[in-house]
């Protein structure tokens, strides 16, 4: 793949701060940090900047069309979208207008990350019932597509009111993109393929050439269903500081955080530094170290699975702002120039 293909991006879920001293700071101001995040990454020269959409304590982001709005105010090149938006438990008729609205005041750089939500709290804080988790992405997500075309649309299923030529605004300048999150099943992957989106590997466990083979289906697939050539992502967690030491004892109080709450939850064993160094190893989902550090890894990755973008997620577990601006600043300015000298030769 040619170096100039290869995108970096930033991902965030909102994660709650942590303020002077290693207090929790407020939802709003974790909320408006994430804005200040999308600036830095603009100012440094990411591609992408995504937040995602979540309801619990341990993330302040609901809404993150609004959130993007705000940053869409105050950017000027970075693309701005999801990860992910929950269509599940979301309307498709309202999430493609709140996107063309993105769409409209970011000119042009709005982009939608679909996808069914490893939480669920979403299903019954919007009455609906996870006995129908398959079928309400399917009809969702086919909906969608249909909306993408910006034509009349004439649609029904059993998971919301028929649609009879049915038009849908406003009307975008030059489309929507829009990918689904996939993470790890085969189905998933053909399923994306068959409405022809992007593919977005959510990689979050284990190393990246597990996921060859989902990619190699993707691509069989949209073949057989016609479809061009569409792009492949990858979202993993990750942080940046000026040494390897540095940026593991920054991470790893957030990540033992996270994964002790929601490791509570799923019956995970119980997180250590063992673990973490797994982790953040070569083996590991972790993208943690130095500039040089990280950019091996993604260069590794991107190289495995062909991707053409690469999306970390930082934060996980609240980080302070200085050392998530940090190691934004140094994403942008040391790793994507390695990533791509990497992979340039």
């Amino acid at each position: 793949m040619a170096a100039r293909a290869v995108e970096l991006g930033i991902d965030t879920f909102g994660d709650v701060a942590m303020g002077p001293g290693g207090a929790r700071a407020s939802d709003a101001a974790t909320i408006r940090q994430v804005v200040d995040q999308a600036v830095r990454a603009d100012e440094v020269g990411l591609a992408f900047f995504g937040v995602g959409e979540h309801h619990r304590p341990e993330f302040a982001v609901s809404s993150p069309e609004i959130v993007l709005a705000a940053a869409a105010a105050r950017t000027s090149r970075i693309h701005l979208g999801t990860a992910v938006t929950v269509l599940s438990s979301d309307d498709p008729v309202r999430v493609y207008e709140r996107f063309a609205t993105l769409d409209a005041v970011s000119e042009g750089r709005a982009e939608v990350i679909l996808g069914r939500g490893s939480f669920i709290e979403s299903f019954p804080l919007f009455g609906y019932d996870l006995a129908d988790y398959e079928v309400l992405f399917e009809e969702k997500l086919d909906l969608f597509r249909r909306l993408l075309d910006e034509r009349p649309v004439t649609w029904s299923g059993s998971t919301r009111p028929a649609l009879e030529n049915a038009d849908v605004y406003p009307k975008t300048e030059s489309g929507l993109t829009a990918w689904v999150g996939v993470g790890g099943s085969p189905e998933s992957a053909v399923r994306a393929a068959r409405h022809g989106f992007g593919l977005m590997l959510a990689i979050i466990g284990g190393p990246a050439h597990r996921f060859r083979p989902l990619v190699d289906l993707y691509h069989r697939s949209l073949e057989s269903f016609g479809h061009d050539r569409r792009a492949v992502g990858v979202h993993s967690p990750g942080h940046v500081a000026e040494t390897d030491a540095q940026a593991w004892e920054q991470a790893y109080p957030g990540v033992e955080r996270n994964y002790t709450v929601i490791g509570r939850e799923r019956g995970w064993p119980a997180y250590n530094r063992l673990r973490f160094q797994h982790d953040v190893g070569p083996e590991g989902s972790m993208y943690v170290g130095s500039p040089e550090t990280v950019a091996r890894k993604i260069a590794d990755t991107v190289r495995t699975l062909g991707a053409d973008r690469f999306d970390m997620k930082i934060g996980t577990g609240g980080l302070p702002q200085d050392q998530a601006l940090r190691s934004i600043e140094l994403y942008g300015t040391r790793v994507l120039p390695l990533v791509r000298d990497m992979l340039s030769s």
